[in-house]
């Protein structure tokens, strides 16, 4: 059986990895030291790409983010992703390395759904930064309604209980056995289940955007993860 804080555990994780994992690709892509900005100006304008992103200018005008912060961004961007967008196989790729101890393919397919705001089956350094733009600098129902959105599998506008457990099922296969040696091979249904029901608040059978930011700001442990991030960069 389950201990009560690994349920719980279970309840927010979810929600929590939206924007921890995106933290963890921002880091790799290089976002760690601003005072390396000063010349990429330049390097981003003059670099020869298949796809050209935005001015950074423009790119200022739409994001929350400075322009030496999209200069930084955009040059661990172009490291990684040469021709200027990413595709899901290459995305899976990269965030592999965030968890080896666990299979993540399933996951950043999910979360590559979520950046992949075009649906062209590539993400574009336009893509890229604006998710980011929402989940650190967006307000609290910025943040929520993009993690909404990953949860919403098929788009529809409500989030049913096999989408949340294929989401928490995804989660448990990256973060791997050895994260959780208590928890049997799947994750149990009834834990889902528990969690999707106190979402559920009219006990339709269905979460809607409000029940799920309503639900969300009323879980501590989900808040205080939103505000930790709120000045990262």
């Amino acid at each position: 059986m389950l201990e009560k804080w690994e349920v719980e555990g279970l309840q927010t994780v979810g929600i929590l990895l939206v924007v921890c994992s995106s933290l963890k690709l921002m880091h790799f892509l290089g976002l760690i030291d601003l005072s390396t900005a000063d010349s990429v100006e330049d390097d981003f304008e003059l670099s020869t790409v298949c796809h050209r992103p935005e001015s950074m200018d423009k790119l200022e005008e739409q994001t929350k983010f400075t322009k030496k912060e999209l200069q930084v961004l955009y040059r661990g961007f172009k490291n990684e992703c040469p021709c200027g967008v990413v595709n899901e196989e290459n995305f899976k790729t990269i965030y592999s390395q965030f968890f080896p101890q666990g299979d993540s393919s399933m996951y950043a397919h999910f979360l590559f759904e979520a950046f992949d705001t075009n649906k062209n089956g590539s993400v574009s350094f336009e893509d890229f930064v604006f998710g980011l733009s929402i989940i650190l600098r967006g307000t609290i129902n910025d943040r929520l309604n993009w993690a909404f959105n990953l949860y919403d599998l098929n788009k529809d506008g409500c989030i049913t209980k096999e989408e949340m457990f294929d989401i928490m099922k995804s989660i448990y296969d990256m973060m791997g056995k050895y994260t959780y040696p208590t928890m049997q091979d799947d994750i149990p249904r009834e834990h889902v289940e528990s969690f999707f029901q106190k979402m559920d608040r009219n006990k339709d059978g269905v979460v809607t955007i409000e029940e799920f930011i309503e639900s969300c700001k009323k879980d501590e442990n989900i808040m205080q993860s939103m505000q930790l991030f709120d000045n990262v960069i």
